[in-house]
């Protein structure tokens, strides 16, 4: 593909609308920084985390798991079947987290002190220990992605760091510190026993996070796998997204299994019914169970991307749920009540936007979708 058409393939269709959504997103994020915290958002000292930690943190990290979901799946058990959609999922991811540090650089009260807990250690703190694990993590997927961008640019270092030799040890380390840090947001709401409904707040909180993310990370590939293969014209191999949709239906079981086995086992089961909580929890599951049963039969049968798409949509949406239902129902209670300013819905839109822009630009210039990467 030439330049000028390169040029014309960024800046088409949609991508418009992303660039306009992105310049909000500037203009409202110097707004943020010239005005403060307190005079742009509805934050308050009753509701301090609003929809930037609950959109670009809790649900950003688990629907960003696809990278080393995948990348554990291809090097380190040597399932080549998923190298095709190997190098999208960790540009999903890296451009993910990028954009969730963006996000926590806005929601802080003083963002220019971000870089602080590098060099301030709180080794008591469960933050902490994400913090330095998301840092990190950060710096692997770069160096994940390292490879397919010096290939694109005809860089001879390429091969080096798309040989196995070197991608092997980044899986193993991208796995180790996504459970770590995964597991440790799910941890942080351990210390809100008396907050956190029941239906909730269980000692396995940690590893609930970390599966669900597992099931996340499946569906986001799943389904950026379909659109971007409509959007850019590229074969979608039905054979994949069948072994996806086997993966996030095992998944969700588990994750099933785990939550309501937690919630039989300690006694909570009357809690279902209990409240607006206890409907809110029938929802999350009505939104696990009924794409797990729908994903477990096209993992089978499934002849086009259509059947697909949709169960891992719901998957996709009941893991934002989740999320949103754990962080919100720890902080609205006793009449306090929160709604988003309109700052803080442009500058949330504009870093989703942000993400579907340098997505496109990537799949453009560089040759992430190409179902051809030599094994070395």
């Amino acid at each position: 593909m030439s330049a000028q058409n390169n040029k014309q393939a960024v800046l088409s269709g949609g991508a418009w609308f992303a660039v306009i959504l992105v310049a909000a997103m500037i203009g409202a994020a110097l707004y943020r920084l010239s005005a403060g915290l307190g005079a742009v958002t509805n934050l308050s000292d009753d509701v301090p985390w609003g929809l930037w930690i609950g959109v670009d943190v809790l649900a950003g990290v688990a629907l960003a798991a696809g990278g080393f979901t995948i990348a554990g799946a291809v090097y380190i058990f040597n399932m080549k079947k998923y190298k095709p959609v190997a190098r999208a999922a960790v540009l999903t991811a890296f451009v993910g987290y990028v954009i969730v540090s963006i996000g926590i650089f806005f929601d802080i009260g003083k963002p220019f002190t971000l870089w602080h807990p590098l060099v301030m250690w709180q080794p008591h703190s469960i933050m902490f220990e994400v913090v330095v694990c998301v840092v990190i993590y950060t710096s692997v997927l770069a160096l994940e992605f390292a490879g397919p961008f010096l290939e694109g640019i005809g860089s001879g270092a390429a091969k080096t760091l798309t040989s196995r030799k070197v991608m092997v040890p980044l899986a193993i380390a991208a796995i180790t510190l996504s459970f770590l840090h995964q597991s440790s947001l799910g941890a942080l709401f351990l210390l809100m026993p008396t907050k956190l409904n029941h239906l909730w707040w269980t000692t396995m909180l940690p590893y609930n996070f970390f599966v669900s993310s597992i099931a996340a990370g499946l569906a986001m590939v799943s389904f950026e796998y379909i659109i971007a293969s409509s959007v850019f014209k590229h074969d979608c191999d039905i054979n994949i997204l069948r072994g996806l949709a086997k993966g996030t239906a095992i998944t969700l079981l588990l994750y099933f299994l785990l939550r309501v086995g937690d919630i039989m086992v300690k006694g909570n089961m009357s809690l279902m019914t209990a409240d607006g909580a206890g409907m809110l929890f029938m929802l999350e599951m009505a939104l696990v169970l009924i794409p797990m049963a729908m994903l477990f039969l096209q993992s089978a049968s499934a002849q086009t991307t259509g059947v697909i798409i949709v169960p891992q949509s719901l998957v996709l949406a009941g893991i934002i749920l989740n999320r949103m239902d754990i962080l919100f129902l720890t902080q609205l209670k006793d009449g306090v009540t929160y709604s988003p300013s309109i700052v803080e819905i442009i500058i949330t839109a504009g870093l989703v936007a942000a993400i579907i822009l340098a997505y496109r630009i990537a799949v453009i210039k560089l040759p992430i979708t190409s179902s051809v990467q030599a094994d070395s």
